[in-house]
This record gives C-alpha cells, structure tokens and sequence, in this order.
C-alpha cells in the first residue's frame, strides 16, 4: 500500500475523516479529450497491455478532477484471455467471448496457471503509485466470479442471462467449477496489484443484480466470499460493488467486504442501515444527473451526503460508471463541491 494513511483508505475502514472523499467509476473514459486522444493512437485493450500509457490514463484523469483516489486503467475481461478464452471488442456491441461456455468440457479446458501473465496490469499500478507516493490512493480492481462467469457463458452482454442461469440451475457442479478457477486466477491477479502498491481492490460485480436473494445466496455468495477473503491477506481492503442490487445488499455484507457499493436505486441511507451500519458504502449519484444543471446537480449531490450524516465510512461516487458524452465541467465541480461541502455536515454518532 503506498497511502495507507489517506482519507480514502480511512473511510474504507470506517474511520473517521476530515471531509467525505470522493472518485468516480470509469473516471478516465471517453468524456475526457485527453482520453479520447490516447484511443486514437492505441485500441482499449492495447492501453491495458502498455502500462505506461495506462498509467498515463490513470495519472491524467485523476489529477484532472482533482478526486481522492485514482483507480488504475484497465479491462474488467482482462483474465479470461489468460484462462484460455479470447475475446475482442466489437463497435457498439462492446465485449465478444469468441467461444462461449456452454458445455462440461469448456469449463475443464480453462486454465488456471497463467495469471502471472497479467502481470502488465500490476506494473501500471506501479507506475502509478510511484508518480503519486502517498499524495493519493491507488484502487485496484477485478470482475466478480459471477459477472465474469456470466460473460464467459452469455458470450457478451445480456438481458435475461438464460445460459448462465442454465448452467447454474442444470449443472450446479460445473457451475460451481467455474466459479471455483476464477477465482483461483482473479484472486492471483488483484492481490498482484497490491503487491505492485495498490491501496484498495474493487471487486466489480456488474451483473449480479439479475440473480434473486435465493440464487445469489446459493450459487454465488460462496465463492465470492472466498475471493474476499483471500483478496483481505493482502491487508487491502476490499470495495464490493453490484448494480440494481438494492435486494442482495444484507446478503453482499456476509462477504465480509469493508465496504458495499450502492448504486442509484436505492436511498444512501436506506442501503446503509440494511447493512445495520456494519461497514463503509460507497455511493451513489445516478451518473445521467451528470448531464443536469448545476442546481439540481448540487442539490442531489448534498442530498446524498445529507443521507449520510457524516458518518465514518462515506466515499462519495456514482452509482455506475461516468457514461461517454458526460460535461467534463459538471465532473470537475462535482468532485470540488461534495470535498468542500462534506465538510459542513454534522457528523452522526455511530
């Protein structure tokens, strides 16, 4: 960890903070120009594989906005090409699995064995960490068992998830398979990134609101809480992040991860005291009010640190991802308005 004593890392621990701090999901992405000059020259995945240009994107985005943690610059599908499965970006479709998942004897051909070759990925993240020292905070970051299963299953992007939810349902075992070597590979690879000087992991979880409380309890919970802790020997804590996961909270928390993320869906404190108070959140701006007018911009950002009451354990941050054409300006002011007005909150007593 390169800056164990920032706010950030603080407020995942649920310590107590001068202000609230704040980062945004996909903050180096296609809305800056500094990022869409890079894509001229390089495709999205050439950016992970050089890790000097990905922690250029990095360094860029987060010095740009002026945010509490920069979290480093890659692919969530980076490892299912180390585990034997190729994938490539199509325009406007997003990510293409070449060869799905469907049968036994795919899921026994994945390999397990070569996550070391994502090394490119840690080595961005020194780089980074070494620019920035203890000046801010580095995240980390992996896909789920579950949203990575399913992309592998699905093929790509999905609406109703029939070939995963037919894997589980039909053959729990090599189902269970799956989510067993992924996480085996993803837990190799994050901890990897804390080696290299990463101050947090967020484990993204995309997908996970398509499950039922009962599915999510039974096919995933398992093995995501295995990779949660593994992932906490590293001595990083751990951000668990779902979307339209307002039901799955209580569950989620069982993975003992130090902080859930919230998307947009549900109040801040509403999520949080279905959590019963146990652990930080991390939320949850709705990212099209990214395209509003100042005013009502401000007033739902306050309304969210209003829910929050100043209590140890916020991390202010979008509900999902910052979406392509978002005003660059609005980001900038959010990131500036939530660090000077947190500061103004009477904090609850926990």
């Amino acid at each position: 960890m390169s800056a164990p004593e920032s706010r950030f890392v603080k407020a995942c621990k649920s310590l107590p903070v001068d202000r609230t701090p704040v980062w945004f999901m996909r903050q180096a992405g296609r809305y800056m120009p500094e990022y869409r000059a890079v894509r001229k020259q390089y495709s999205l995945i050439e950016i992970c594989k050089k890790p000097e240009v990905a922690a250029e994107v990095t360094v860029t985005a987060a010095e740009a906005l002026g945010v509490d943690a920069a979290i480093i610059f890659a692919d969530l599908l980076l490892p299912l090409e180390v585990m034997g499965l190729p994938f490539h970006f199509s325009a406007g479709e997003g990510p293409v699995i070449e060869k799905p998942l469907r049968q036994k004897e795919d899921v026994v051909r994945l390999r397990t064995d070569r996550a070391a070759d994502l090394g490119y990925v840690s080595e961005a993240v020194r780089l980074v960490c070494k620019h920035f020292g203890a000046r801010l905070p580095v995240i980390g970051f992996c896909g789920a068992p579950f949203t990575l299963a399913s992309y592998m299953i699905e093929g790509g992007g999905s609406r109703n998830y029939v070939h995963a939810k037919k894997m589980m349902y039909s053959s729990p075992a090599v189902w269970d398979e799956l989510m067993q070597k992924l996480v085996v590979v993803v837990s190799k690879y994050a901890a990897e990134q804390v080696r290299a000087g990463a101050d947090v992991i967020q484990i993204f979880d995309s997908w996970v609101g398509c499950l039922s409380v009962e599915d999510y309890r039974r096919y995933v919970l398992p093995r995501t809480t295995e990779l949660v802790k593994a992932l906490q020997k590293t001595g990083a804590p751990i951000i668990y992040f779902g979307t339209d996961s307002a039901t799955l909270l209580p569950s989620m928390h069982e993975t003992g991860a130090e902080v859930i993320g919230l998307d947009w869906r549900i109040p801040l404190d509403q999520g949080w005291r279905s959590l019963d108070f146990e652990c930080a959140v991390q939320g949850n701006l709705d990212p099209v009010l990214l395209f509003a007018d100042w005013k009502e911009l401000k007033f739902r950002a306050e309304e969210i640190l209003r829910c929050a009451t100043g209590r140890p354990g916020h991390i202010f941050n979008l509900g999902h991802g910052i979406l392509p054409e978002t005003p660059v300006e609005n980001v900038k002011m959010l990131a500036k308005f939530v660090q000077e007005h947190s500061t103004k909150i009477i904090p609850a007593s926990r």
